[in-house]
């Protein structure tokens, strides 16, 4: 039987999807072995989830740290003595340096509160929102440099509701996050996925289209 892949997983809030990823390798769902939960934010909830569940944890503080490249070479330093196979950007509010990302080409993920390419970045809800959108949702993309640009494995969709506000949407939106996140890491473990020539392929084949979970 193979090892467990070794996941990484940052966190810059309260950790919801870390907490998912969490209870699905406790429950034998996913066949991940999480070594290290690391944030730019000290205070981040997710690291006490970390602790909680006895997994190593980094906090590096980016309070006052002008050279963003060379904090993010400290940080992935930190992470790399940890040997992950896969990292997982699981609500990390900040842009990496394209340098610091490069050896990490195809082994890391980001979830994002969209349906990308449409609404990188911020309010991502909101602007689904204002948009008169019918339909919002959430993606997991492999990270390039380009913010939130990076090439998508796969969404999950809800509907907007009449009434809707921004809160209400994130709320309904969040357990989908869950669940497609636990999938695409399912994916990668089973090595279902891999990254070939800058793009993605599934079960041996292109993936033409992105997936729906």
């Amino acid at each position: 039987m193979p090892a467990p892949l070794r996941v990484a997983v940052l966190v810059s809030g309260r950790g919801s999807n870390l907490q998912a990823l969490i209870a699905a390798q406790r429950s034998g769902a996913l066949p991940i072995d999480i070594v290290v939960v690391a944030s730019n934010k000290p205070a981040a909830e997710g690291l006490r989830h970390a602790q909680d569940a006895g997994i190593a944890t980094v906090a590096l503080d980016a309070t006052g740290r002008r050279d963003r490249a060379a904090y993010d070479a400290e940080l992935f330093a930190h992470i790399a003595a940890f040997t992950p196979d896969l990292i997982v950007l699981a609500g990390f509010m900040r842009v990496l340096d394209a340098a610091v990302l490069a050896p990490w080409t195809g082994r890391i993920i980001n979830i994002h509160p969209s349906l990308l390419p449409k609404y990188p970045g911020l309010h991502t809800h909101q602007r689904a929102l204002d948009a008169g959108d019918a339909l919002h949702g959430a993606s997991v993309h492999f990270v390039t440099a380009e913010l939130d640009g990076g090439p998508v494995l796969a969404c999950s969709e809800i509907t907007v509701e009449t009434g809707d506000d921004a809160d209400a949407l994130a709320a309904r939106l969040l357990p989908r996050e869950h669940a497609l996140l636990c999938r695409c890491v399912q994916w990668i473990a089973e090595g279902r996925v891999a990254w070939q020539d800058d793009r993605l392929q599934f079960d041996g084949a292109p993936l033409t289209d992105v997936l729906r979970v």
